[in-house]
């Protein structure tokens, strides 16, 4: 009989209690554990594991061994001292203003006071936090657990000026886990983000940052021998029922969920929310990203004006990774963190900066993500967009370009009046992503000896030179094609080209005019 999938659960007692199915992990936090007197930082996306792994740490240091019986480090050289915990969660609570969270931080000390029988005394939350830190020192040094540490700014990230002042408290809280170092055994901290060791954690010296570290990348996240291992019998009754071969199915979860990497080296992992929730509801589907919706990471794209095209491929110094602040937010180190681009390359050279190549993880999130782009860059409902997308494919394949370029034009005519968009790679952007959708064999910007194309398109039997130019004379682009022999790059392919020239109307927002010829 197979065991039931924790969908819902994120506590270790929960899940080992209820005979629930439970990864094993627990190696990698023995590395973690083995010895005393670290502060750690781990930065994970959304639903990959974080909380079950404070939980899990909580439970090893209340000495609680007989519920790790048939886990890797039951078996161990582990001595299960017992040391009390003083656990918080930030993101139980909704934090509005810094007023707020102090109310919040008072609220877990005088809860954890009164678990251990204690009267904390005090001024301020800094104060109660350092006495009952050395009241319960007074019997075994005191391990910190922490969980999403940013949510609060996060929650505010709209509202900078709000923001930062939550983060000046969040400064002094974590100032004081420096100042008691003495009575601490250990400090684990989590979040999404990687804020800047400078802006929240400057009391934090002693911080060590497990987020790109090679040994612990998978300690979180789905590794393929996991999943053919610990959801081999759930994996043959789900080929069975949808007419897999087991061979076929392990390549479609491949394809939706794997491609997760977080470290150089690192090996890459699943999604383990999607891999769970796809054998519990028993269909592909976008599970983690509907968990989600990344509305203020599409807002912070508009308002950089950044080219969605690169996302395919980004190239990052490490030192991108760690300047992340408040006061500077960055496109791409932010959506690396949360998730929706992941790292796929890595290379460094002899007295040189590592330099990263970074991409959409797999199917699921690029899919996903393409899909809110094509809403929030053309204003069109997503439900509607899909349905332009279906017409837009059948035009394509019978290569009715008037067809095309009407449907085209809708993804620009709801662009609103404000916007007063004048450049084409705007436009260039939406009629990118819209093919990709479409899962066309797409190129932007290709290069040529001659210069670039602004976009190809190619088909099974045919190829498609896109030009494109704003408020001119569409006639110009099939002749800049042809003298700057754009064309040239692709005639070893044996296929017929279509030349086509496209004028986006900044006034109208739609193609008002377009040529093609075919070479």
């Amino acid at each position: 009989m197979l065991k039931p999938l924790p969908v819902s659960t994120f506590t270790l007692r929960d899940i080992i209690e209820n005979g629930c199915l439970y990864i094993d992990k627990t190696q990698y936090i023995y590395e973690l554990i083995r010895y005393p007197k670290r502060t750690y930082f781990l930065s994970r996306p959304r639903r990959f594991g974080k909380s079950l792994l404070i939980s899990t740490l909580h439970e090893i240091f209340r000495g609680n061994k007989d519920l790790f019986q048939n886990l890797w480090i039951h078996n161990s050289d582990y001595e299960w001292k017992v040391h009390p915990v003083i656990r918080i969660d930030f993101g139980q609570n909704t934090v509005n203003s810094a007023e707020k969270l102090e109310q919040v931080i008072d609220y877990y000390l005088e809860g954890i006071a009164e678990e251990y029988g204690l009267t904390i005394r005090g001024f301020d939350f800094q104060t109660r936090f350092q006495d009952l830190i050395r009241q319960l020192a007074r019997n075994n040094q005191v391990v910190i657990l922490i969980d999403e540490y940013d949510k609060p700014m996060i929650d505010n990230i709209e509202n900078i000026p709000e923001a930062k002042r939550i983060r000046d408290t969040l400064k002094a809280f974590y100032a004081v886990i420096k100042a008691m170092d003495a009575h601490l055994h250990m400090t684990f901290i989590t979040g999404i983000s990687k804020f800047s060791q400078v802006g929240v954690f400057s009391a934090l010296n002693n911080l060590v940052d497990l987020t790109m570290n090679t040994q612990f990348s998978s300690m979180l996240g789905l590794t393929d021998a996991e999943l053919r291992r610990d959801f081999a019998e759930y994996s043959t009754a789900l080929a069975s029922e949808l007419g897999y071969t087991s061979e076929a199915l392990h390549g479609e979860i491949r394809r939706w969920y794997d491609g997760f990497c977080f470290a150089p080296n690192g090996e890459n992992v699943y999604n383990p929310y999607s891999v769970i929730h796809l054998f519990f509801q028993r269909r592909f589907f976008n599970h983690w990203f509907a968990t989600g919706t990344p509305t203020f990471l599409i807002k912070l794209i508009h308002a950089q004006n950044y080219d969605i095209v690169q996302f395919d491929e980004v190239m990052l110094e490490e030192i991108d990774f760690s300047t992340y602040e408040l006061e500077n937010l960055s496109v791409i180190p932010l959506l690396y963190q949360t998730g929706y681009l992941t790292l796929k390359g890595f290379t460094q050279e002899l007295g040189k900066e590592a330099l990263y190549t970074l991409s959409y993880p797999n199917y699921e999130v690029e899919h996903a993500f393409r899909s809110y782009l094509i809403s929030a860059f053309s204003y069109i409902e997503r439900t509607m967009a899909r349905s332009y997308l279906r017409k837009l494919a059948a035009a394509i394949k019978e290569k009715d370009l008037d067809q095309v370029f009407s449907i085209m034009s809708v993804f620009f005519t709801n662009i609103p009046y404000d916007l007063q968009l004048k450049y084409e790679q705007y436009y260039q952007s939406i009629l990118y992503t819209v093919f990709m959708m479409l899962g066309l064999d797409i190129e932007a910007e290709v290069e040529t000896n001659e210069g670039r194309i602004d976009a190809v398109v190619e088909l099974s039997d045919h190829i498609l030179l896109f030009e494109f130019k704003i408020d001119k004379n569409a006639q110009e682009a099939p002749q800049q094609i042809k003298e700057n022999k754009y064309y040239e790059k692709y005639q070893l392919h044996n296929k017929e080209m279509t030349l086509i020239g496209a004028n986006f109307n900044s006034q109208t927002r739609t193609v008002d005019d377009w040529i093609s010829e075919t070479n």
